[in-house]
């Protein structure tokens, strides 16, 4: 049986869990419908979780993190690929619960795949990724909603999410006002697009008034807890937020008078069990709309031995961009 290299992650005796690359045999990959060549993947919050002490999401060891992968199929049971097709997936609890993408090979259902968009290359792709992915659902969601008014607030904006959604938004026309606690982020958010920088400090305090100035016409939060409970108050009336992230926790300090009062919408984006159709759609725009010379200057590249620490970084919230992994080189 072939090898293949891998991340691994092990618990040990003590409940300890360590992550290193190894060579495994191609055996020991889930038994199911399609065998796909990983060429490249990427880290995300997640995958930092899946990696670091303790295992976070991880429910069974040993375990192959990465949440998401673009390659080639090398096998397929399923009529719907065959051999050579370029495939994307994120989600489904890759990475989490099933083996993912930080290996040179991975098996997956076919139902999880979404073919690779014309005009995308692997690498691309990975510089979207689950981030990139998650942006498009959340402006969509804002679309939906009737997104009219500018300026639109990124929270977390030299992050994976918050960096793409800026991207898109400017793409579309928008006014984008960037939210970075990183004052050394500016010259970076702004050629991605972002008219305006709002320092994260500005919208750290504990809120204090239900309702604040109408200051946005819409948002895509990728922090939570209490900035996203800050700036419901600051929502122009009708306005939406869409939420992508609990990097700030789960819990939310706010009232209900501004959905009352102001009549804001909270939106709550969940990239994991999206319905094909529905994934398609995403990723057939964001191919469209993000600007290509735009999407490489987010990209910091990485290899499968730089995962260990890539993951502890991005917990750290030291990670800008998007991290893509060449997993062969």
């Amino acid at each position: 049986m072939a090898t293949i290299r891998a991340l691994v992650v092990e618990k040990g005796e003590d409940g300890e869990t360590a992550a290193s690359v190894q060579r495994i045999d191609e055996s020991r990959l889930p038994e199911t419908e399609v065998t796909v060549a990983v060429e490249h993947s990427t880290v995300n919050y997640k995958d930092g979780l899946c990696i670091g002490p303790g295992g976070g999401l991880v429910r069974n060891y040993p375990h192959v993190p990465g949440i998401d992968f673009a390659g080639t199929v090398e096998a397929s049971s399923d009529d719907r690929y065959k051999a050579g097709d370029k495939v994307v997936l994120t989600g489904w609890r890759v990475g989490e619960a099933h083996w993912g993408g930080y290996a040179e090979k991975a098996r997956v259902r076919a139902d999880w795949l979404v073919p690779l968009p014309e005009g995308l290359t692997t690498r691309q792709a990975m510089a979207i990724g689950t981030a990139g992915f998650t942006a498009m659902l959340a402006v969509q969601a804002l679309e939906d909603h009737g997104l009219k008014a500018d300026p639109i607030l990124v929270t977390g904006a030299a992050g994976g999410v918050g960096s793409v959604a800026v991207a898109l938004l400017a793409a579309m026309g928008h006014d984008v006002a960037a939210v970075t606690g990183r004052p050394e982020q500016e010259e970076y958010l702004r050629s991605l697009g972002a008219t305006q920088i709002v320092p994260r400090a500005d919208l750290a305090e504990t809120v204090k008034r239900p309702l604040e100035s109408e200051s946005w016409g819409g948002c895509v939060d990728a922090v939570g807890g209490a900035m996203l409970a800050r700036v419901l108050g600051q929502m122009r009336y009708g306005a939406s937020v869409a939420a992508v992230g609990l990097a700030g926790g789960a819990n939310l300090p706010a009232t209900v008078v501004p959905f009352l009062l102001r009549g804001v919408n909270l939106l709550g984006i969940d990239s994991v069990m999206q319905p094909y159709e529905s994934r398609v759609r995403a990723w057939t725009r964001i191919a469209e709309l993000l600007p290509m010379e735009k999407l490489e200057a987010m990209v910091v590249p990485a290899t499968l031995d730089d995962l260990p620490r890539l993951g502890a970084d991005i917990l750290k919230g030291q990670v800008r961009g998007r991290v893509v992994v060449d997993v062969k080189g």
